[in-house]
């Protein structure tokens, strides 16, 4: 892969192209991995280049371990005097040390007591112990003016307020009241501070002085072999010694510095883990959110939705979620709307239930009166009539075969051709092979009914019926050049505030629902209708054969 082709997939990694999961994994544990590994490596590069002149390194090393301990002896040993010292002002039995000149027995006793554990504190190092108090009054050997602790740097650059240790490097003792300042020691000075309200000592400094001579020394020798520039500090920075001469940094110089590498580890891993885990628990979130989600989802809350935050493996299945939540949803409002029509279907079958035997025996009954009455035209309506009746009464069959439908709208023009004389003209387009075929029963003779009673004047008129096949489905074509629909009634032909009214049959809503109700929402009838010309109804419906069983109750 060439140059240009590296630089575009980085471009694309960083501009949010990619946004697979996988890849943003393999970013994350490529810098999680690489922190820790190049903060140890640097680590590393910049103690191997202690080693690069091999003699030098190793003499500079021991010479700064040397100087360290050293160092660290000396005021480690002060420190720990000035803590013995402030753990007896602050014992309660020692209240007769005040902050200013002993003016009781009992006082100049304590007095001695405590300048006897000074004395006890001395070492062989030991330059000086003192308490001065805020009075100018101090504790200690009878030889310390303190007006001239104004002489040492850092005893004047002391801040006002602070607490702990606050060294005061190195400097002549000068302070002594017979000072000729011919023969002055170098020590290292420490000041404590002392900071308790409820005890006379409060505001008084603790000032430990050690003999420093050997100490510089050592500096003085390491600087002269080495050629270096040296520079100690305390932890909160102040500086306890320097090279007298200035320094000049130059690109060869080597520098020694005592550095904790299981820090740098130990920072390097933390900020591995925080990097880790702002990462991951934007992933987190999202799967947390996700599951919510699913969890409402379960306890019928089919509203809920998931946001899509991002186009990776999640936010598809996001996507995926929300589809399957609203087809879930509009499957479950199809079931009721199936159900509702159902019921309502089985309360209007019940509403218009009646004894068929007792209607069929006084049904023919009338017919035979009327033959013998000789009246030819009453008897064939009564029995075209009874078939009608018959076929529209036989509930035990839901979806009959369309050749069974169309002999009953064969009886229904019998008697409206009786009724109103041979004025309107019917014709059927239907081969032969379709009409096995179910169709919902009672659904053609209210849609004749409503072309009689409502589109034909005295009947008269033209009636076409055509049945095809549309590859899986049937297309009835019904059309009728009668009086139309008006406009403002066509669009509320399917309404369910729509009443039927007059002898309309079940009406064109009703047949519309029976198509839905048995086959779905997405088959039923389509109306279009010109007031004055005519209405063509069309009925799709799905190609479905009747069992053996209902054949047989056909029969």
């Amino acid at each position: 892969m060439n140059l240009q082709g590296i630089k575009e997939r980085a471009g694309r990694m960083f501009t949010g192209t990619y946004h697979s999961i996988r890849t943003k994994l393999l970013t994350c544990f490529l810098v999680v991995t690489l922190i820790p590994l190049f903060s140890l490596g640097g680590l590393s590069y910049v103690q191997s280049a202690k080693v690069i002149n091999t003699q030098f390194g190793k003499y500079g090393d021991n010479a700064v371990a040397q100087l360290e301990q050293q160092t660290s002896s000396a005021l480690g040993r002060m420190k720990q005097t000035a803590e013995t010292i402030y753990s007896y002002l602050l014992d309660p039995s020692h209240s007769g040390i005040g902050n200013g000149t002993p003016s009781t027995y009992g006082d100049i006793m304590e007095k001695n007591d405590f300048e006897s554990l000074l004395k006890s504190l001395r070492t062989q190092l030991t330059a000086g112990i003192y308490i001065i108090t805020s009075s100018g009054y101090y504790y200690g050997e009878n030889n310390l003016d303190v007006n001239k602790l104004g002489n040492i740097p850092a005893w004047n650059a002391r801040p006002k307020a602070y607490a702990g240790t606050y060294w005061l490097g190195f400097y002549p003792q000068d302070h002594s009241i017979n000072n000729s300042g011919s023969d002055n020691l170098p020590v290292l000075g420490l000041a404590v501070p002392i900071h308790h309200p409820d005890k006379a000592q409060d505001g008084s400094v603790i000032l430990i002085e050690e003999n420093a001579e050997e100490l510089l020394q050592s500096y003085a020798k390491f600087e002269a072999d080495t050629h270096a520039h040296l520079l100690i500090t305390a932890p909160d920075g102040t500086v306890v010694y320097e090279t007298d001469a200035p320094y000049t940094p130059h690109g060869s110089d080597v520098a020694w510095t005592r550095t904790n590498t299981m820090v740098v580890a130990i920072v390097s891993c933390l900020l591995a883990f925080g990097i880790a885990y702002l990462f991951s628990s934007r992933f987190t979130s999202r799967i947390r959110t996700l599951k919510d989600s699913m969890q409402k989802v379960s306890f019928g809350k089919l509203d809920t939705r998931t946001p899509i935050d991002g186009r990776d493996e999640l936010g598809s299945l996001d996507m995926s979620f929300n589809r399957m939540v609203t087809g879930v949803q509009t499957l479950i409002g199809e079931v009721e709307q199936s159900e509702r029509l159902k019921k309502e279907a089985e309360l209007r079958a019940f509403h218009y239930q009646i004894n068929p035997h007792l209607l069929f025996n006084t049904l023919n009954s009338i017919q035979w009166k009327a033959r013998l009455e000789g009246a030819e035209d009453i008897r064939q309506m009564l029995y075209h009539l009874t078939m009608v009746l018959e076929g529209n009464l036989d509930i035990s069959q839901e979806l009959v075969t369309l050749n069974r439908e169309l002999r009953m709208i064969g009886h229904f023009l019998k008697i409206q051709e009786i009724r109103h004389g041979e004025v309107f003209r019917y014709e059927l387009d239907c081969d032969e092979a379709l009409l096995p075929y179910l169709i919902p029963r009672m659904t053609l003779q209210p849609l004749f009914e409503n072309i009689f009673f409502h589109a034909f004047t005295d009947g008269q008129g033209e009636i076409h019926v055509k049945v095809e096949e549309d590859h899986d489905e049937l297309v009835l074509t019904l059309r009728d050049n009668g009086a139309g629909i008006k406009e403002e009634k066509l669009a509320r032909l399917f309404s369910p505030e729509m009443k039927r009214k007059g002898r309309g049959g079940l009406g064109v809503r009703n047949a519309d629902q029976k198509f839905k109700l048995h086959f779905g929402p997405l088959y039923g009838l389509k109306v279009h209708s010109v007031k004055g010309e005519g209405t063509t109804i069309t009925i799709r419906w799905p190609k479905r054969e009747e069992s053996f069983d209902d054949e047989s109750r056909e029969h």
